[in-house]
């Protein structure tokens, strides 16, 4: 098991790998290649991403005029995705267009009225509170302010 060397050292020979050692190896290693390819997407899944919140106070949504009634427009408030939806009564809403289950970018669809998600189906209604489907929580919202011409959506102090 061990040779003495010219210098009085020592050596231990290594012993090579029994092949049915390193098939057991290979197998498990591929096992568990699998089993964490199935956890993960499922655990994402599961456990919505934590928010990284907005540093930016307000943003430019877009210009009176821009949208006709029962439509609406994406535009970005900070590093995130925002939504400027103008009801059929000419009232405007604004709010995040990240979805609370996945952080999938959420659209309006008019002939339903609400926003939708379609990575899981889920849906908000315009004021950004659950109707159906995975996400967990509402959509936080802005106040929207006129000035002049132009639309701001405006992050609410207790958001």
């Amino acid at each position: 098991m061990s040779t003495e060397t010219s210098s009085g050292v020592e050596k231990l020979n290594p012993q090579p790998l029994p092949r049915r050692n390193a098939l057991r190896l290979l197998l498990g290693g591929s096992f568990m290649t699998f089993a964490a390819s199935f956890v993960s997407p499922l655990l994402r899944y599961l456990v919505p991403p934590v928010d990284a919140g907005i540093t930016a106070k307000d943003a430019l949504a877009g210009l009176v005029g821009e949208l006709k009634p029962n439509s609406a427009k994406t535009f970005g408030f900070g590093a995130r995705p925002a939504l400027l939806v103008r009801l059929a009564s000419g009232e405007y809403r604004s709010m995040s267009a990240v979805c609370t289950h996945l952080g999938c970018t959420v659209q309006y669809k008019p002939e339903t009225q609400q926003i939708w998600c379609p990575c899981h189906n889920g849906c908000y209604d315009v004021n950004g509170q659950n109707v159906s489907g995975p996400p967990p929580h509402p959509l936080p919202t802005y106040e929207v302010n006129i000035r002049g011409q132009e639309i701001y959506a405006i992050r609410k102090q207790d958001a």
